[in-house]
């Protein structure tokens, strides 16, 4: 007999422009397996366990939260969005500074303007 997976909370899908693209899916493909494969985990952690805190998932204000995943070379970031019980994956990147650079938030934050 077989456990029954977690209950999702929340669903997840990747914000998409006009002509169907979907920049945060083109991001995750374009990444290494082993990094793929922790994002992935770190946002199945979020569909199950919603609402979370740090260290997973950051506030970052205007609407906007960010799933934080760790890996042995480096820190990758997606920014997210809650539509009712759907989290919409906006933005994701790798991270070189401390900081959210301001140019990935503000790109996350008109993307989640244009869901309307």
């Amino acid at each position: 007999m077989s456990a029954t997976p977690p209950k999702k909370i929340v669903s997840v899908r990747f914000w998409q422009q006009d002509n169907g693209k979907e920049p945060v899916r083109e991001w995750l493909q374009s990444l290494p397996k082993e990094q793929r494969k922790i994002i992935g985990e770190d946002i199945k952690t979020v569909e199950i366990g919603w609402p979370l805190g740090m260290p997973l998932v950051r506030n970052l204000g205007k609407g906007l939260w960010e799933v934080r995943s760790s890996f042995r070379d480096g820190i990758a970031r997606v920014i997210f969005t809650m539509l009712d019980h759907e989290m919409v994956l906006l933005h994701g990147f790798v991270k070189k500074s401390q900081k959210t650079p301001s140019q990935d938030l503000e790109l996350a934050l008109r993307r989640a303007k244009m869901l309307g």
